[in-house]
């Protein structure tokens, strides 16, 4: 675009002379911009009739100019990029922006959250690191995850607060007596993003990509067949009676996507643009459900964008502030929940390095010692867990006998910051007790194979729960390479017996029982012990209505809306 080119000319000038009035020739000038002299006599002019510059010749050969540079590029770029996004020109704004990326934030402030511009609802939120691909396939990311159940829909969906699965893609549902055959019945005139029709046998060829993909196969284990008996019906014949299947195909990885363009959905929101620095959903015109209220949603990134508390200190990524800078003292409390998600210390026991009496030992330090109190004061965002899902408490664990724990114990932690302290915390805690613990990082935010894990006799990680509690807790026994590596190959076994018997009860509040027992036992044997829960909070200022917290902690952006501008 010819202004941003023309304000990085004069961003040469002015770091150059800054704003002092200096001697100089267009000759001069022309080195400077890498251009011939006739070019900077037309800049020179063009800058001057828009005030940015004053230029005084003097008549005749080798006489020497007055050049005074009037405005700072900064200025400039704040005027310019307001401009540009009021125009809903967010390609110009975002070409301006990375002019300067490490003022990007300085720029930003003023144009965060809320906004009318064009007659349209604008919300812009900022984000301080860059996104992963918004492929539901490969996404690890919180932020990622909602994302994608904002731009991909499934057959089935979960609303905000309600444990049971919805309609989407599909009308309706029906399930035969014996529970083998479930028909998903498509609602007609459904559309992609791009506004291409969605057919039955793209579904179809979507739902094979997902059957063969390593990381969604398992929600997929039961199924024999799914085939396209009629253009808008698809049927999903079972090997044993699943009534988790419903919920299964409303997770994420059964969210349904164009079979050729993993990043084609039609969810409520489509993605237009993805770069560096800036993520752009539009509203997708053809969406099946009640359409959101919010046209545009922009997430404005740098990592150097960071929002400080009052005292000084960064927030944690579960504190949300949606508003321009301005804003932020107004800014109030919206949402506020407990995550049922949770932050966990497994145990391998497969590798054979910690004896049953050591394990009761070592957790009963975990919960004695203080660390997760001290946690939970010093970061004011966690809550030591008490339960895994509410109504399934954790066992206490007390050791009779004192044995001597290992000498040397290896623990890898993921990437939330408390998982860190913790693992220091419990490096001296085992220290004193004769244990040396080493201590590796992972930077993956989920394990990604048995590898990670196979070399570890201790981990800590973060386990997400969505809407429907139970139905979260169950995929995350056969989805997460988790299991398959702290488990023994015959306790792995065992445990895929008792969730396919789990599984065949129709009653969902006795499915639900037999499956909280089972995690009791897992617990009781010390594989695994939730540590501490996240206090989401969600803040803005008064003019953002409708914010609603999801069981991810991300608020439902179907949901939000904007009172209308005044003039």
């Amino acid at each position: 675009m010819r202004i941003i080119h023309r304000l990085a000319q004069y961003q040469r000038l002015y770091q150059k002379f800054a704003d002092q009035q200096v001697s100089t020739t267009v000759g001069e000038v022309a080195g400077l911009l890498f251009c011939s002299e006739r070019h900077a006599r037309t800049l020179i002019q063009q800058l001057q009739a828009n005030d940015w510059l004053s230029w005084h010749s003097q008549v005749g050969r080798g006489k020497r100019a007055q050049l005074q540079c009037l405005k700072s590029p900064d200025t400039l770029r704040a005027t310019y990029l307001q401009i540009f996004l009021e125009q809903g020109d967010h390609q110009a704004a975002l070409e301006l922006a990375q002019l300067e990326p490490e003022r990007l934030q300085a720029l930003l402030n003023p144009h965060m959250g809320g906004q009318w511009q064009a007659d349209s609802p604008i919300l812009r939120i900022p984000y301080y690191r860059e996104l992963e691909s918004l492929n539901p396939l490969t996404a690890t990311g919180r932020a990622e995850q909602h994302l994608i159940y904002t731009l991909h829909a499934g057959l089935t969906r979960f609303n905000t607060g309600d444990p049971q699965p919805k309609p989407d893609l599909a009308h309706h549902w029906q399930v035969s007596e014996d529970g083998l055959t479930w028909q998903f019945f498509l609602r007609s005139q459904l559309r992609w993003h791009n506004g291409e029709h969605i057919r039955g046998e793209q579904l179809l060829q979507t739902l094979a990509q997902l059957q063969a993909n390593t990381r969604s196969r398992p929600s997929f284990t039961n199924i024999r067949s799914i085939t396209l008996p009629h253009a808008l019906c698809l049927q999903f014949t079972l090997s044993q009676p699943d009534y988790w299947l419903a919920h299964r195909l409303a997770d994420l990885p059964c969210r349904l996507f164009h079979p050729d363009y993993p990043l084609l959905g039609a969810g409520p929101f489509k993605l237009a643009t993805f770069e560096q620095h800036l993520v752009r959903l539009e509203q997708h015109e053809f969406y099946h459900l009640q359409h959101p209220y919010l046209e545009i949603i922009e997430y404005w990134i740098t990592p150097s964008l960071v929002v400080q508390t009052a005292d000084g200190s960064c927030q944690h990524p579960v504190r949300i502030t949606i508003g321009q800078e301005e804003d932020f003292p107004l800014a109030r409390p919206v949402q506020r929940s407990m995550s049922l998600g949770f932050c966990y210390l497994a145990i391998n026991q497969y590798r054979r390095n910690i004896t049953p009496q050591q394990i009761a030992k070592l957790l009963m330090l975990v919960q004695t010692s203080g660390i997760l109190e001290q946690l939970s004061i010093m970061r004011g965002i966690i809550t030591p867990s008490h339960e895994m899902l509410p109504g399934w408490p954790i066992p206490q664990f007390t050791s009779d006998e004192d044995p001597p724990l290992p000498p040397r114990l290896t623990l890898v932690y993921q990437p939330p910051m408390e998982l860190k302290v913790v693992a220091e915390q419990l490096k001296t805690v085992l220290a004193a007790h004769g244990c040396t613990l080493e201590i590796y990082a992972s930077h993956d935010k989920q394990w990604k194979n048995t590898e990670q894990i196979e070399e570890a006799d201790l981990l800590l990680a973060d386990h997400l729960v969505g809407e429907s509690p139970e139905a979260a807790m169950e995929s995350w026994l056969r989805l997460d390479p988790l299991w398959r590596g702290i488990l023994s190959p015959e306790q792995w076994e065992q445990q895929q017996v008792t969730l396919t018997q789990i599984q065949q009860i129709e009653p969902a509040p006795q499915r639900f029982r037999q499956l909280r027992e089972h995690y009791n036992e897992l617990m009781l044997s010390g594989l695994i012990l939730p540590l501490f829960n996240y206090q989401y909070q969600v803040n803005a200022p008064p003019r953002i209505n409708g914010v609603t917290l999801t069981a991810y902690g991300w608020f439902d952006f179907s949901q939000a809306w904007l009172p209308p501008a005044t003039t």
